[in-house]
């Protein structure tokens, strides 16, 4: 059985790839936020029904876009309006 002898410079070299290897996996989970989103996202997002999601369009609320069948939603309108209408108790 052949032995190995691990130096004080091979040890700073594993930390080193160690610590890369760390430092790509936490920037490869954040999660990038999409620009547009469809009605469910924003519904499960604001935890809402489908019909309260129709009444923010219908009032004006929350502005959205159209094409063809699907409605977009820009999710820094979302939180604008979320901004907007933040309640702060006195």
């Amino acid at each position: 059985m052949a032995t190995s002898v691990l130096t004080t410079e091979d040890l700073k070299h594993f930390k080193s790839e160690l610590l890369d290897e760390i430092r790509n996996l936490i920037r490869e989970e954040k999660p990038v936020q999409k620009k547009w989103l469809k009605s469910p996202q924003v519904r499960k997002m604001l935890n809402i029904s489908p019909g309260t999601l129709q009444n923010l369009r219908q009032n004006g609320t929350l502005p959205y876009s159209k094409m063809g069948g699907s409605i977009y939603y820009a999710y820094e309108d979302i939180i604008k309006v979320l901004k907007e209408n933040k309640v702060v108790n006195s």
